[in-house]
Formats: C-alpha cells, structure tokens, sequence
C-alpha cells in the first residue's frame, strides 16, 4: 500500500467508499485529502484501497 502515497486512491469500508490522495497510512489510520477536506480512515475498516486511472 506505501506505492499508492500521493496518489488518487479509492477506499473502500463495509460501510462506504472514499476517494482522495493518500497522504500517509500506518498501522492504525489512512490520511486521505478530498475535495471536501481531511479523511482519516481507521485501516481495521478498510476493505480495499485500490488506485484510481485517469479517464
């Protein structure tokens, strides 16, 4: 997962799905920057980060 910092990645949660620039992931949180602000994602709800292509 530390190849996906600073790029545009897609999280998904049992409950949603974020997208933003990974800024930093460690044992217990992502940091993700959006168009709306700062997300932090605790990593034991994460089910997927995967990097999102260009269109």
């Amino acid at each position: 997962m530390l190849d996906l910092i600073g790029k545009i990645v897609e999280v998904n949660t049992v409950d949603t799905v974020y997208t933003g620039k990974l800024i930093e992931i460690n044992e217990s949180e992502a940091y993700l920057e959006s168009a709306s602000g700062w997300i932090v994602v605790p990593v034991d709800r994460i089910a997927v980060i995967r990097e999102l292509q260009e269109e």
